[in-house]
């Protein structure tokens, strides 16, 4: 069975840090390449960050570029996402997604991935 759990959110302030979580199970991870996405709410699911199977293609949203890093451990079949330099803008439900490498859908569209978690909220507030 196929499980992405994410974790690590919460409320921060503005400029703080935080550094979400997704383990995944049932599946390949190493095969797989993975995404952030988040949803803040009224609004659509958007991309923030996708990293490739060999971890040697990384992609941000603009939004994102330069405050926070995708990074993955295929050894405990987990990817991260370090969240500097937040802003009330980021706020949102954070979720991992999932698609096979094999696949030449671009990373930074929600449709290319086959499975998704259930998603972790971040709140960026004083």
């Amino acid at each position: 069975q196929v499980q992405l759990v994410e974790s690590g959110g919460g409320l921060v302030q503005p400029g703080g840090s935080l550094r979400l979580s997704c383990a995944a199970s049932g599946f390949t991870f190493s095969m797989y390449d993975m995404g952030w996405f988040r949803q803040a709410s009224g609004k659509e699911r958007e991309f923030v960050a996708g990293i490739g199977w060999t971890a040697g293609n990384l992609y941000y949203a603009d939004s994102v570029k330069g405050r926070f890093t995708i990074s993955r451990d295929n050894a405990k079949n987990t990817v991260y996402l370090q969240m500097n330099s937040l802003k009330p803008e980021d706020t949102a439900v954070y979720s991992c997604a999932a698609k096979g490498h094999w696949t030449n859908q671009d990373m930074r569209t929600s449709r290319a991935y086959d499975h998704w978690g259930q998603g972790t909220q971040v709140t960026v507030s004083s």
